[in-house]
């Protein structure tokens, strides 16, 4: 049975985006329909709008959704009509990579959170004016910018009766990348050294989570002094203007004798990512989460890569499982070591556009639509 709902579509790159009507279709065995509570924002949506990352439009996007499962398909056996729900990315778990345990690598990961379709390259929205004959969705697995949303069974994480859905919707994306990074990828351990470039949210995330690790120093380097002053809030204990120069120099009289055991990218920027490795002590580990567009390309000083046994590697999604992390980070918020409150703001889902120029101008550092 179809369903009309309101959604934010994007029709063209680039162009303002609106709050229409659209028509959910069928649900098949494998998906269920979500009235969506709340969606982060992340800055994958807004490169997504500009035509920077693969997207096709008109589209649905939105993949940090939160809410209540009020249909489900008959192959849905973990969750119940009537539970919550955060929604996470899409995989297919029957890959060697979803089979090994390493979910975020699906080799049909393109397809199932970017394409714009299901893995058969079918939709099941439309427009409800019929002006145009395709309306991409099933972004993540999910298109959750929409008061209900049609969700892959793959991206559903049950949590329970009492969770906040609009404070912890972010979890599905961003802030379990910055988490995993830091307990997944880099693997910091207890009394060592850790520098985060870009203190949003996915930095801010990593910031609480190399606390948890008890990492001796964790240097937070950003433009925007009050992001460096809640980081140091949140548990970094120094911070760097991004603006300053010397960066690398000052990293290294941080952290003697030679530089930064671990460094995380959570900005992008090519050149904040040569200036991470170039910080690295000997045998350090750097790892990149902030996207750029494709083939975007960052220079490495090869020779004192290789002399100091510098590793530099890429990360998705925190390399987190989420049907693990984002009960462990919930947890950790109840025991007061994961404030992620610090750092979210809210927005009517009909302020959507205050809410994502506030992001892209950095002066809020999680937003989160708010949809009831």
């Amino acid at each position: 049975m179809s369903r009309k709902t309101e959604a934010i579509v994007l029709r063209q790159y680039n162009t303002a985006v609106a709050l229409e009507p659209i028509i959910l279709g069928e649900l098949r065995p494998d998906e269920a329909l979500v009235q969506i509570h709340a969606t982060g924002v992340c800055h994958t949506d807004l490169l997504c709008m500009k035509g920077k990352l693969p997207a096709p439009a008109p589209v649905v996007l939105g993949h940090e959704g939160a809410g209540v499962i009020i249909a489900k398909g008959t192959d849905i056996k973990d969750v119940e009509i009537g539970e919550k729900v955060i929604l996470s990315y899409c995989y297919c778990g029957k890959c060697d990579e979803c089979v090994s345990g390493h979910e975020p690598y699906c080799h049909s990961l393109l397809k199932l959170n970017f394409a714009g379709g299901r893995v058969d390259g079918t939709s099941a929205l439309k427009l409800a004016d019929g002006e145009a004959p395709d309306l991409h969705g099933h972004f993540f697995g999910q298109s959750s910018f929409a008061r209900h949303a049609i969700v892959n069974m793959k991206c559903l994480v049950k949590v329970p009766p009492d969770t906040p859905l609009d404070l912890f919707a972010p979890l599905g994306c961003g802030l379990q990348t910055g988490a995993g990074a830091v307990l997944n990828t880099l693997d910091v351990q207890p009394g060592t050294s850790l520098v985060i470039f870009g203190v949003g949210s996915v930095g801010m995330s990593a910031v609480m989570t190399a606390k948890l690790r008890n990492a001796r120093r964790i240097i937070a380097i950003d433009m925007v002094p009050s992001r460096l002053e809640l980081a140091k809030k949140l548990g970094a204990t120094d911070v760097i203007v991004a603006t300053e120069k010397d960066i690398v120099d000052r990293i290294r009289a941080l952290c003697p004798p030679n530089g930064v055991r671990y460094a995380l990218d959570c900005s992008g920027n090519p050149q904040a990512v040569s200036i991470m490795i170039d910080c690295l002590g000997t045998r350090g580990r750097a790892c990149s989460v902030g996207a750029p567009a494709p083939d975007v390309r960052a220079s490495v000083d090869i020779f004192a890569h290789l002399i100091n046994g510098r590793e530099y590697v890429g990360c998705h999604q925190g390399e987190s499982l989420a049907k693990k992390m984002i009960p462990f980070l919930i947890e950790q918020h109840a025991r007061g070591t994961y404030p992620l409150e610090e750092f979210v703001t809210y927005y009517k889902a009909e302020n959507f556009k205050e809410a994502f120029a506030d992001t892209e101008k950095g002066d809020t550092i999680k937003a989160v639509l708010k949809w009831v």
